[in-house]
């Protein structure tokens, strides 16, 4: 018993050894990445001392801090009215820091080639010859307060080439920002898709199913923004709306106005609602509760017969940690499998358990399709599929990019989206 005891507290403390030493290195670069940004954007261009230096060291610092603010803020339940303060500024700062420091980066090479021509091109003045007549006495220097100058006081031509390209980083960065951030506040664009299933009857043939997935209602998206998502999805008349996870970012309490449109939703075969994982970190249990209240049925590792199908729902993965994770037994194992069967499931890692239960159409979100470009990298390392359409085996996989944002209002090369899933039957 000792010997499994030191065991488990030996482990315990080499996986906390391992977190901070990521910690410290994910701080080490993220410090190391802003220093960067000061020197090309504030130290190449202004001189020490002036207030443009002054200001722009002030931009520079107050970004990070506020940006650290609105993620600690959330996670320990701040005052909502203080979160919903430092969120913007905070979270458009980590976007705009990803292409400043990306644009620099571009940049630098360009920088470099014209500085060191600037630097071959400077006249070399040689030294009056030897015992000549006409030289005349130089008065000796002190060669210590001369380097100092030197290194203190750039070349006009160096700070020139060095505003040319921070002016044009700045300028990509704040336009990318900006179109993105459009993209996300003026609403989702409808995206229509069809999946031909094997076993589905004639009877179920075109129907259609709005999937909605990663509205983030919070902080930053509210109730202009739902009200938005209300009338898209509404339009599109489908026959059944899944809000497939991550609804909200926050409180029942704080955010009860905030969803109180989607109320408003409306689909011939109603909505159907499974959790994401950040219905874990704003309080489930009363998410789930108020979901129903507005309307929306829910499927916690449940399923219900449809015309022509089963519709069923899992849990979040997130759910473990309070023991109401995925329970595919629970809400596929006694089903008839001749039927078609198509399963809600907010994050796609859990095709391989469809795959295993005969699910025919998984419909996930999660991913954001990695949101802010080059995201969709690192969403594709921890994702089997991204983004689009894609089949496993005799199951196939949809996942949205989602209607809203997470973090920064910003969407680059992941344009958001409510898609339209229309079944088709090959039996039609």
């Amino acid at each position: 018993m000792f010997t499994e005891s030191a065991a488990v507290v030996v482990e315990s403390v080499l996986v906390g050894i391992v977190v901070l030493v990521v910690v410290a290195l994910v701080v080490l670069t993220l410090v190391g990445a802003h220093w960067y940004v000061w020197r090309r954007l504030v130290r190449d261009t202004t001189v020490a001392g002036s207030r443009a230096r002054r200001i722009g060291t002030a931009v520079v610092v107050t970004g990070p801090v506020l940006l650290l603010g609105a993620t600690v803020a959330e996670l320990l339940s701040a005052p909502f009215a203080v979160v919903r303060i430092i969120a913007w500024p905070g979270y458009l700062w980590g976007a705009l820091f990803v292409y400043l420091l990306l644009a620099l980066l571009v940049g630098e090479p360009i920088r470099r080639l014209v500085l060191r021509r600037i630097d071959r091109a400077r006249p070399v003045l040689e030294p009056a010859a030897a015992g000549s007549a006409a030289a005349e006495p130089v008065p000796e220097k002190d060669e210590t307060v001369e380097q100092a100058q030197v290194e203190t006081t750039p070349l006009p031509r160096r700070v020139f080439v060095s505003r040319v390209v921070g002016g044009a980083a700045v300028a990509a960065a704040a336009t990318t920002v900006g179109l993105g951030a459009y993209g996300v506040l003026n609403g989702p664009t409808v995206k229509h898709v069809t999946v031909p299933l094997a076993k589905l009857p004639r009877g179920a043939d075109g129907f259609r199913i709005a999937v909605v997935s990663d509205v983030h209602l919070g902080p930053i998206l509210g109730r202009g923004f739902a009200e938005r998502v209300v009338r898209t999805v509404n339009d599109t008349q489908p026959d059944l709306i899944a809000v497939v996870g991550d609804l909200v970012d926050g409180s029942v309490e704080h955010l009860r106005s905030a969803v109180e449109p989607l109320a408003r939703l409306r689909a011939r075969h109603g909505t159907f609602f499974v959790t994401g994982n950040h219905e874990y970190f704003s309080g489930a249990e009363q998410w789930v509760e108020h979901v129903q209240e507005l309307g929306m049925h829910l499927l916690a590792n449940a399923r219900t017969e449809l015309p022509g199908f089963d519709l069923a729902g899992v849990n979040d993965v997130q759910g473990e940690r309070t023991g109401h994770g995925p329970d595919f037994g629970k809400a596929l194992g006694d089903r008839d499998r001749s039927r078609t069967a198509v399963l809600l499931a907010h994050q796609p890692v859990l095709i391989e358990d469809a795959v295993a239960h005969g699910v025919d159409l998984q419909l996930s979100g999660h991913t954001h399709g990695g949101q802010i470009w080059p995201g969709n990298y690192l969403a594709a390392l921890a994702n089997p599929t991204v983004a689009g359409l894609e089949r496993y085996g005799d199951t196939q996989l949809y996942v949205s990019r989602g209607a809203g944002a997470w973090g920064p209002p910003v969407r680059v090369g992941a344009p958001s989206d409510i898609t339209v899933v229309e079944l088709a039957s090959l039996q039609a």
